[in-house]
């Protein structure tokens, strides 16, 4: 087991395959955004190491992010090696479900048992607007494509104030009366480059709740208070599927965070709202061994700190998100 000095036993490792995405969310990164090179990120077999490491050190939950996931080639194969991993238990991606209507099979076949698909809002021309390229067609065509292939769903949505805060939302919260998916109402969060847009953005999970509320009727707490995974689980009466809030800014959960995170440039990032990241890549590429590989990472770990201090200002800029995998 891999446990920090705070006693959290960290076992779910959240891998950025590519810092790259196929579209220009406002919230996450600037139109004009410049790349890493291919060769500054990790390689299939580097990940593929990296994977049997962690996996050997307890960790058994892996979460394919991005960027965009589904663009790095050789996704399919990938996860199929993670799948086959001795000691991995769950494979699961975040996804902006554009690339799913092709891969959601494969994908599922190779041994990936969930997807959870972003999605803002229902509406065309806002979806289009908040992407900047996107078409939500598309994304339902994902959708429908993960389910037939079987894989689990969750929708997530990123809350932008004066985006689809209002009318957005409900229309989400309503699909659960319908569907047995959980739609997650995510808090923005602030990084990097566009740290003042995403912090004026932000909207409570009391907001959201009142909004939710006043349209479709009252929220009954699923869970009694416990998290699932990130998200505090309420359900729309007699609704087939749940509703979700994550709230990282102002109801933070970190007395039960259990992840860590790898970058697609190969940094142990322990912390999502804070800059401190572990360079992994450096010692991989230069020879080092397992054992010394494991080490590097237990003391990481060890060092992993409480939660964010974004109340006291202190915002991470070395980053936007799309280069952490959220």
């Amino acid at each position: 087991m891999s446990i920090d000095r705070f006693g959290r036993n960290i076992d779910y490792l959240r891998i950025s395959l590519t810092d790259k995405c196929n579209l220009r969310c406002v919230y996450c990164m600037p139109e004009d955004i410049t790349f890493r090179p291919r060769a500054e990120l990790l390689q299939d077999e580097e990940i593929d190491r990296l994977v049997h490491v962690f996996a050997e050190l307890g960790f058994h939950k892996f979460r394919l992010t991005g960027g965009e996931p589904t663009v790095r080639a050789n996704v399919v194969d990938i996860v199929g090696r993670i799948a086959r991993t001795p000691g991995v238990k769950t494979v699961a991606m975040t996804t902006n479900g554009l690339m799913l209507n092709k891969l959601a099979q494969p994908l599922a076949e190779a041994g990936l048992q969930r997807v959870n698909v972003s999605i803002d809002t229902l509406d065309p021309e806002k979806f289009k607007k908040v992407t900047r390229w996107g078409q939500v067609e598309d994304v339902w065509a994902g959708i429908d494509a993960a389910e037939t292939a079987g894989l689990g769903v969750k929708l997530n949505a990123v809350v932008v104030r004066n985006y689809n805060d209002k009318e957005d939302v409900v229309d989400l919260a309503r699909l659960t009366l319908y569907q047995p998916w959980q739609v997650r109402f995510i808090e923005m969060m602030p990084f990097g480059d566009v740290a003042d847009f995403q912090q004026a953005g932000i909207v409570s999970q009391e907001a959201l709740m009142a909004t939710i509320t006043a349209a479709l009727g009252p929220l009954t707490d699923v869970h009694d208070g416990c998290l699932d995974g990130e998200a505090q689980i309420y359900q729309l009466e007699d609704a087939l599927g749940m509703i979700g809030f994550i709230s990282s800014v102002t109801q933070p959960f970190c007395a039960s965070c259990t992840r860590a995170r790898l970058t697609a440039d190969g940094r142990l990032r322990l912390c999502l709202l804070r800059e401190k990241e572990v360079d992994l890549m450096t010692p991989l590429r230069n020879g080092a061994s397992n054992d010394q590989l494991k080490a590097i990472i237990e003391e990481g770990i060890w060092w992993k700190p409480w939660g964010h201090k974004l109340g006291e200002e202190v915002i991470p800029l070395n980053r936007v998100m799309s280069e952490i995998g959220g």
